[in-house]
């Protein structure tokens, strides 16, 4: 390779010294002359001090119109590609035409034209979004620490219905229900729902008692804070749904929270002690009425057996008088019977004795414990 090279090289001094030499361009001409060298294909290249040219290379590339035409096309359809985009679960598309609300799109894969035509906002729709309203969590913690929270005391403290000072801390859980209002309506949403919240909860503490706020009023101060910050950012064409406002922390003023608990702890007393008592007389009460009850239907048996056995005596008694009337010898016989196997049955020992025997001595029947055997009769013990 060396050889041929050199070889080359000497080849083309001799056509070089062979060549006349061209005349100097004029200073006139000097535009011309750049011209031509950029209408070669390759430009003159100095290799060791001397001017090399290569005349016999074919010339290369396009013509310029084309290359401008096609680099055009080409980003062309890169801009047009531009407007694919994917609208992702839990998202809503918010198109905007030359900056005016164009229309909504829900998930999934959508084209709109390239920007600066149409833009597209994807907020998120059903993510819960929350507010702290008297304190601030350490981090991004959505659970209430009350060793581990930052109080507000500008926020929290509020007067209630009986002018007393109480510190509320309560957070605020919403989300996104319009996405053109809430992207256009307003600006940071979340200081609007604190500063809403805080406005709404202000007005339902003072309309409450400090004994209801701190004790069993909570349920009923949160149903109406809920309902009262729905209404003003409904009012504000804000776009937002309130999910829950949830009370963290009701507590008097560190001054006074002492004297509070002692009498919160004596009004749990009373209702302690009441609800004793009414479990007592719960519990009594059925009992009572139970045994009242019990005796009544006793009474109830006990006198209707005494009005049917009297019904039935006396049924009796007027059936055996008219029987006495019909045959008086006959009943009296039979009632004298019956009287006697009434006593007989009845009798738990029975001495009996021949007809002369009474006439003799004189019977002695013992009233208690068993009686003694005789000579002047037989006993019989059954």
């Amino acid at each position: 390779m060396n050889w041929d090279w050199d070889k080359l090289q000497e080849k083309r001094e001799k056509q070089q010294k062979n060549r006349p030499a061209p005349p100097e361009p004029d200073h006139d001409d000097f535009d011309d002359f750049d011209q031509e060298r950029e209408e070669r294909p390759f430009r003159q290249v100095r290799r060791g001090g001397q001017r090399n040219n290569f005349p016999n290379l074919p010339k290369l590339g396009l013509p310029q119109g084309m290359l401008i035409g096609g680099g055009a096309l080409i980003l062309l359809v890169i801009w047009l590609l531009s407007g694919i985009y994917i609208v992702n679960p839990g998202e809503a598309g918010v198109v905007l035409r030359f900056g005016q609300y164009n229309r909504t799109v829900g998930p999934g894969p959508h084209y709109a034209l390239p920007v600066p035509i149409e833009t597209v906002y994807k907020p998120q729709v059903t993510r819960v979004l929350r507010s702290e309203v008297g304190y601030r969590s350490a981090g991004e913690s959505s659970t209430y620490q009350k060793g581990q929270v930052r109080p507000i005391l500008a926020e929290a403290s509020m007067l209630t219905g009986d002018e007393n000072i109480v510190n509320v801390q309560f957070s605020v859980q919403y989300r996104i229900a319009d996405p053109v209002a809430y992207l256009f309506n307003i600006h940071e949403p979340d200081a609007l729902v604190r500063s809403a919240a805080e406005a709404a909860m202000r007005e339902v503490i003072g309309n409450s008692l400090i004994d209801s706020a701190i004790t069993d009023g909570k349920l009923q101060i949160q149903a109406d804070a809920t309902n009262l910050l729905q209404n003003i950012l409904d009012r504000y064409h804000t776009g937002l749904r309130i999910i829950a406002v949830q009370l963290q922390d009701v507590h008097p003023p560190d001054e006074v929270r002492d004297a509070f608990k002692d009498v919160a702890s004596a009004r749990e007393d009373k209702i302690r002690i009441i609800n004793e008592a009414e479990a007592y007389r719960n519990e009594l009460l059925p009992r009572a009425r139970g045994e009242a009850a019990a005796l009544r239907n006793k009474a109830d048996a006990y006198k209707a057996t005494r009005i049917q056995n009297a019904e039935g005596e006396a049924a009796r008694f007027s059936a055996l008088s008219s029987e006495h009337q019909r045959a008086p010898k006959v009943m009296e016989q039979r009632l004298y019977y019956e009287a006697l196997e009434d006593i007989l049955r009845n009798a738990r020992e029975k001495v009996l004795l021949d007809g002369k025997t009474p006439e003799r001595i004189l019977p002695y029947l013992p009233l208690s414990g068993p009686t003694p055997p005789t000579a002047a009769g037989t006993q019989e013990k059954r």
